[in-house]
C-alpha cells in the first residue's frame, strides 16, 4: 500500500552537556552580532543563565538579556518582548528556558523582523517571514517547543491560542542536560508526564500519523518511562535528564508532524482560565481520556504498550487496558495532586471548561473517538 506523507523539523539538532556554553559562538555561525535572549526571571536569578552570559561574552558577541517572560504568555507580554528586540537592534534571537521562553522567542523572531498583528496570524500557514535567525534551549524536558513550529499564548479573554507555521522552527535547538540538574520533582513531573502525552497522542493521532512519527513516538516514550522515575529519585543524573530531554525533543518531533488531540484540548482551558502550568493539566485529564479512547485505540495502545514491555500480551484489548493501567498508576506516583478539586478549580465551573474545550475543534478532530460536550463534561468531573 502507498504512503503518502511529509514531515518537517529543525534543521540542527545540538546535543551535548556543556553545550550552553557554546552559544555564543554558535549565534554567530548565523551570522549574529546582537542577540537578544528571552527568558524568565526566576531562571536567570537561579544563576542558569551564566554559562550563556559567558558563552557569549567568550565569542564577543553582544546581547540583550530579556526576563520578563510570563507563563502561559499573555499576548500583550508577547508584543512586549517584540518591541524591547526592536529597540535593543538584535539581529538573533535565542530562546532559553520552558515552553513560555521558547514559544515567545518564536515570535519575537518572526514579529521583529516581519510585523504582523498576532490576531492575524493564529491558526496554521497565516504567519509571513522573514525572520531573524533562532536558537532554542530547553531547560525543561517536557513541551518540545525547540523542535515545533507552534506557539501558543493566552488571549485577553483567557482562551488559548496556536500560531502555527514552519517559519517557527529555529534554525538550532540545543539540548544541555546539565541546565535540568536543578529542576524541582514537581516540574520535572509534570513536565515529564506532558513529553510523554505528546507521544502518545502522536501515535494514535487520527489526521497525519505517519511512520516517522510513529518511531519518533515510540522511542520518546521509552526514553521518558524508563527515565522519570531515575530522574525524580536523582535529580543529578545527567545522563537520565539527557534521556529525558532527548525523549521530549522525539515527541516534540512526533506530535509537531501527527497533531495532539482531546488530552491537550481538554488540558487548555485549565491553563487558560486558573494559570496551571500546562504539564501539569495534561498529567490530570491523562487518565480519563486514555479510558475513553480505549475502543476507538485499542491496537494503538496495545501497541505502546509492547513497546514498553515485550512480554504483554499479544491481544490487544487485554495489552491497551494493561497500558492504561500503567500510564495510569504513573501519574499516581507524580508529586502533585491528582484533582481538579486540589489545584483550585471550582466545581461549579466544570460545565464552562467543558464549552470551552469543545471549541478546540482543531485538537478534537485528531483524536480516535468523537468527543461530544457531554464526554468532555464526564472527563472532567472524573478527574475532580
Amino acid at each position: 500500500m502507498a504512503i503518502s506523507f511529509s514531515f518537517e523539523t529543525s534543521p540542527r539538532i545540538l546535543c551535548e552537556q556543556g553545550s550552553a556554553s557554546r552559544l555564543g559562538t554558535l549565534a554567530a555561525e548565523l551570522g549574529a552580532r546582537h542577540v537578544f535572549i528571552v527568558t524568565d526571571r526566576f531562571l536567570h536569578d537561579s544563576g542558569l543563565t551564566a554559562s550563556l552570559i559567558a558563552g557569549m561574552q567568550a565569542a564577543s558577541i553582544s546581547f540583550t538579556l530579556y526576563t520578563d517572560v510570563l507563563a502561559d504568555p499573555p499576548e500583550a507580554s508577547v508584543e512586549a518582548a517584540v518591541a524591547a528586540a526592536v529597540t535593543s537592534g538584535a539581529d538573533a534571537v535565542i530562546g532559553f528556558g520552558g515552553g513560555s521562553s521558547m514559544d515567545t522567542a518564536k515570535l519575537v523572531a518572526l514579529l521583529a523582523r516581519s510585523p504582523q498583528t498576532l490576531a492575524d496570524i493564529y491558526g496554521p500557514g497565516l504567519a509571513k517571514g522573514p525572520r531573524l535567525p533562532l536558537i532554542q534551549v530547553p531547560t525543561t524536558a517536557g513541551t518540545g517547543s525547540e523542535v515545533t513550529p507552534i506557539s501558543i499564548l493566552t488571549t485577553p479573554s483567557d482562551e488559548k491560542k496556536g500560531v502555527v507555521s514552519s517559519l517557527l522552527y529555529p534554525d538550532i535547538a540545543v539540548l544541555d542536560s546539565t541546565l535540568t540538574l536543578g529542576l524541582p520533582a514537581g516540574i520535572t513531573a509534570a513536565t515529564g508526564i506532558d513529553a510523554m502525552v505528546h507521544a502518545i497522542e502522536a501515535y494514535t493521532s487520527k489526521h497525519k500519523k505517519n511512520p516517522l512519527s510513529d518511531a519518533l513516538a515510540l522511542q520518546a516514550l521509552k526514553a521518558l518511562h524508563d527515565n522519570i522515575r531515575i530522574v525524580l529519585k536523582d535529580g543529578k543524573n545527567a545522563d537520565a535528564r539527557e534521556a529525558m530531554l532527548l525523549g521530549s525533543l522525539f515527541a516534540g518531533m512526533a506530535f509537531a508532524n501527527a497533531p495532539v488531540a482531546a488530552v491537550h484540548a481538554l488540558a487548555y482551558p485549565l491553563g487558560g482560565h486558573y494559570h496551571l502550568p500546562h504539564g501539569l493539566t495534561n498529567a490530570l485529564v491523562l487518565a480519563p481520556v486514555l479510558a475513553f479512547n480505549q475502543p476507538a485505540a485499542a491496537r494503538h495502545y496495545a501497541e505502546l504498550e509492547r513497546h514498553l514491555d515485550s512480554s504483554a500480551s499479544g491481544d490487544d484489548q487485554v495489552a491497551s487496558h494493561a497500558f492504561i493501567r500503567r500510564m495510569t498508576a504513573l501519574v499516581g506516583e507524580m508529586p502533585f495532586d491528582q484533582t481538579l478539586r486540589g489545584n483550585g478549580v471550582p466545581e461549579a465551573d466544570l460545565p464552562m471548561l467543558a464549552r470551552d474545550a469543545m471549541a478546540v475543534q482543531r485538537l478534537l478532530v485528531n483524536n480516535p473517538r468523537e468527543v461530544s460536550y457531554d464526554d468532555a463534561l464526564a472527563l472532567y468531573q472524573a478527574v475532580y
